[in-house]
Formats: C-alpha cells, sequence, structure tokens
C-alpha cells in the first residue's frame, strides 16, 4: 500500500469488457503513476485480442500508444491540451464507451471494504477487490 499526503492509498487499475464486465485488474500504490501500468493490463486477464483500448489521459503517453500498436490495438486514449501532435480525429463514439468503466468502479466503490480501504496489506486488499468484482460479474449475469 502507497502513501499519499496524510495516508495511505491504493489505485485500482481495472480491465473489463465492452459492456463493463470485470476481466482483470491490477493495484499499485497511490502515488504511482497511471502510465507505468498501461502495458500491465494489456498484458494480464483473459487471452482475448481487443480491438482497442479505451483510457483517460494518465495513459496517454507515447510508449503506451506503441505498446497497443505493437499488439494490434487501436488506442483510443484522448491526447493531453498541451500536446505537441495531435491527430485531427478522435473515436470521440468510441471514447463515450468508457462510461461503462467507470460505472464498473462505482460499483465496486459501493463495497464499502474496497472504498475504506480497511485491510492492510496489498494481498489482502486484492483479495477483497476480487471478491467484489466476482460479485458484480454474478450479479450481471441475466436470467429467463
Amino acid at each position: 500500500m502507497g502513501r499519499s499526503r496524510w495516508d495511505f492509498s491504493t489505485k485500482i487499475h481495472l480491465k473489463t469488457d465492452f459492456d463493463g464486465h470485470p476481466l482483470a485488474f491490477h493495484i499499485t500504490e497511490g502515488q504511482a503513476s497511471d502510465g507505468r501500468n498501461f502495458e500491465v493490463l494489456l498484458d494480464i486477464g483473459p487471452d482475448v485480442a481487443p480491438r482497442a483500448a479505451v483510457g483517460d489521459k494518465g495513459y496517454g503517453s507515447r510508449p503506451n500508444r506503441q505498446a497497443a500498436r505493437s499488439r494490434g490495438i487501436c488506442p483510443v486514449i484522448p491526447y493531453k491540451s498541451n500536446a505537441k501532435h495531435r491527430p485531427a480525429f478522435f473515436p470521440k463514439m468510441l471514447y463515450g464507451g468508457r462510461a461503462r468503466i467507470e460505472q464498473t468502479v462505482g460499483k465496486l466503490k459501493r463495497f464499502k471494504r474496497v472504498a475504506l480501504r480497511c485491510e492492510k496489506t496489498a494481498q489482502n486488499y486484492g483479495s477483497i477487490v476480487a471478491l467484489a468484482l466476482g460479485f458484480i460479474l454474478i450479479k450481471s449475469i441475466r436470467t429467463a
């Protein structure tokens, strides 16, 4: 668990499908950069070949975009406002699907032990996050 200004904190890097169903996650310290964990997110989880990787500006570095393209994945990550080489086209409709990821994170934060970070070790906290994501996945199954 990492330390931020006042207290311990963690970041949950979540990998979902386009419907918002959780596939994998990676936990880092709160002060760690998002961009360094992008390749880890591409590599973990089930062996599926995504067509696009949707992320926020924290993952928007040139090496991350190159890593996605080298795997045959289209990076849908917005450029920062001070970027030197911003392309004219950006797939806004595809980026709108990022809301489903944020909704899944919102569902995850409804679990008290996840939101309050009650666990002292990263392994125990990861277990609680995995259990909560399992409950989210089970609840998303539709029955006839």
